[in-house]
């Protein structure tokens, strides 16, 4: 004779929902400009939390006119800026995409970068390259919050390193 087994109840973890923004999206949600907006795309964007982004490096971007005319490089805080602008998006995309978004321009509310450290450079960025950028939000500290970045080129990494944003621009 059988023996009924009562069901158990599993805790199954609902997977967030994610965004993707578009350039013409990113440039709403972003106060820079060309020669300084750095990321063309944005995707598995978890809003407050996380996301990834894409910067297609171009021999046409003003900074390889010097850095090195010989030997095209791209600059190494030009990695971290597009790294930081992914933050930004990451960031303002909680803004928007919460139950109340908040009203206005979602760029005023775009902070600043406050510090870089433990960044490693590992690999050379030339034109062609297209990054995969990858930011991860940590603690707030007050006005700021702390952010794990890494910039890969296919499965090679490229840079990785913690940075510190605000969270909100002052005057």
């Amino acid at each position: 004779m059988a023996t009924a087994v009562a069901p158990t109840k599993v805790a199954v973890k609902e997977k967030p929902k994610t965004f993707a923004y578009s350039s013409d999206d990113i440039k709403r949600m972003l106060p820079h400009r060309w020669p300084m907006l750095m990321i063309d795309r944005a995707y598995d964007v978890v809003p407050g939390v996380s996301g990834r982004g894409i910067k297609s490096v171009s021999v046409n971007e003003p900074f390889f006119a010097g850095h090195y005319p010989d030997h095209s490089i791209m600059p190494g805080v030009m990695i971290v800026e597009a790294m930081a602008q992914l933050v930004a998006v990451v960031y303002v995309a909680e803004l928007l995409e919460s139950p109340a978004p908040a009203e206005g321009d979602p760029s005023s509310s775009v902070g600043y970068l406050g510090s870089i450290s433990s960044m490693k450079f590992s690999r050379l960025v030339v034109p062609g390259d297209q990054l995969t950028l990858e930011a991860k939000l940590g603690q707030k500290l007050g006005g700021l919050r702390s952010v794990s970045v890494r910039a890969s080129v296919g499965t090679e990494l490229a840079a990785a390193g913690s940075l510190i944003v605000t969270t909100e621009r002052k005057g």
